[in-house]
């Protein structure tokens, strides 16, 4: 079974709607997705958090909370699958949401006075309300203003104490854990490679953790190997995805699979459909 349990829509910071990661899943060749937008809730609403079977694609809804640890700052995001009670979720991130569209307004304005011509009545929002560095910085692409989304000028201004490098304050991940849980989910680990948060993982496990996220791009064959010792000491399943983001990264639906025993804990069935 060919599953890609990790990927973003317009929901959040992805640039594909809904419709059209199914219909790339379709192409693919894929018999299962899951899209698992930023900190929200609101595609897993029952018109689309509940998807029938499209022919042979299932496709399924989660969230990926950004976490951060309390007492050394390490930054982690969480998945929850198979989420009962979206209404706990959305009560813990709502603050989150709120903060990052308000922060991503300042950077509009701060980019008007550095003389960049941004028209706010039409950058992108998630979901029609939530504005995303990267709907700034696709603008500024589209218009010519700069050469590409993640580059030497998403560096210099949005990090390395750019003008526009404004730091969000993450969920505690502990709490993000135990809220999955809560809502009746299942709660994995995201990318641990990319964010070198392995340490994090006895205390994730003690909150509820369920499971780590191994087939992904920024995991390298050392990670996967750290991975696969954690999972196996604190018997943990694995999962895998490809993050993907549309446009807006190189990384496709379906560049990215999950392991077995990940599709069996997140879609109830093995992996050949037993």
């Amino acid at each position: 079974m060919k599953a890609d349990l990790h990927m973003h829509s317009t929901f959040s910071d992805g640039a594909d709607d809904l419709a059209t990661i199914i219909e790339k899943a379709k192409q693919k060749g894929l018999d299962a997705v899951a899209i698992m937008d930023h900190n929200t809730t609101a595609h897993m609403e029952p018109q689309f958090g509940n998807f029938p079977d499209f022919g042979s694609l299932r496709v399924t809804a989660g969230v990926e909370i950004s976490g951060a640890c309390r007492k050394t700052g390490v930054k982690a995001h969480i998945l929850g699958y198979r989420i009962k009670k979206p209404e706990i979720i959305s009560a813990l991130t709502a603050p989150l949401l709120k903060q990052r569209n308000s922060i991503s307004e300042k950077q509009v304005d701060v980019l008007i006075g550095l003389g960049y011509r941004i028209e706010p009545d039409k950058l992108a929002r998630a979901d029609g309300k939530i504005l995303y560095e990267v709907h700034i910085l696709d603008q500024l692409v589209s218009t010519g203003q700069i050469p590409e989304l993640f580059g030497e000028f998403f560096e210099a201004t949005f990090q390395n104490g750019g003008p526009c490098d404004f730091g969000v304050e993450y969920i505690d991940v502990l709490k993000a854990v135990k809220a999955i849980k809560k809502a009746g989910g299942l709660a994995i680990l995201a990318h641990p490679g990319w964010q070198q948060n392995f340490t994090l993982i006895p205390a994730l496990v003690k909150a509820g953790l369920d499971g780590l996220e191994l087939n992904h791009h920024a995991n390298s064959e050392k990670d996967k190997e750290t991975i696969r010792e954690y999972a196996a000491r604190f018997n943990l399943f694995l999962t895998g995805g490809s993050d993907s983001h549309g446009r807006y990264e190189p990384q496709e639906v379906g560049d990215f699979l999950s392991e077995e025993s990940g599709i069996e804990a997140v879609l109830g069935r093995k992996a050949n459909g037993v």
